[in-house]
């Protein structure tokens, strides 16, 4: 198994999106790619903890590779927007990725120089590629928030 971290808006779609694909074993709201330790909601929505809403996912290399968690990341948001992924906006909705190796780094840094070519935003890509240093779990009641709330209009 292996850990991917990605922060794609909000923590509750991209749970989502991730949670549905075969080779995916676990996906975890939280937060990773701040300063403050043991943030709450709160404190990240503030946007003075440098924390993003990201999802941690467990994955069976053998079943999904990286690269199309890469192909899927890119797809389910828009890595062109700053600090937004549509209504919601802070620096805790930045698109981000926090690699576990330096083999993710590589093929992430490969990934979204061909993406940009591919897509006419050579330059427009604003995804932050970083180390995972920390990755804070978000309390409960966000965790497979849209499978508990599928008519909230938010999850619609």
């Amino acid at each position: 198994m292996e850990i991917a971290v990605f922060g794609a808006g909000c923590f509750w779609c991209t749970e989502a999106f991730f949670s549905r694909l075969k080779g995916v074993k676990s996906v975890s709201p939280g937060y990773a790619g701040g300063k403050t330790a043991n943030p709450t909601y709160e404190d990240v929505c503030s946007g003075r903890t440098g924390h993003a809403e990201v999802a941690k996912l467990e994955f069976d290399p053998k079943i999904i590779s990286f690269k199309k968690l890469l192909e899927v990341f890119f797809s389910v948001h828009d890595p062109a927007s700053l600090n937004r992924q549509g209504n919601d906006f802070g620096t805790q909705y930045r698109s981000i990725i926090l690699y576990t190796s330096e083999e993710q780094k590589e093929k992430i840094e490969e990934y979204i120089s061909a993406f940009a070519k591919a897509t006419a935003r050579q330059g427009k890509v604003v995804t932050e590629v970083k180390p995972l240093v920390k990755f804070y779990p978000a309390e409960d009641y966000h965790k497979k928030y849209f499978e508990n709330h599928r008519d909230a209009p938010y999850c619609q």
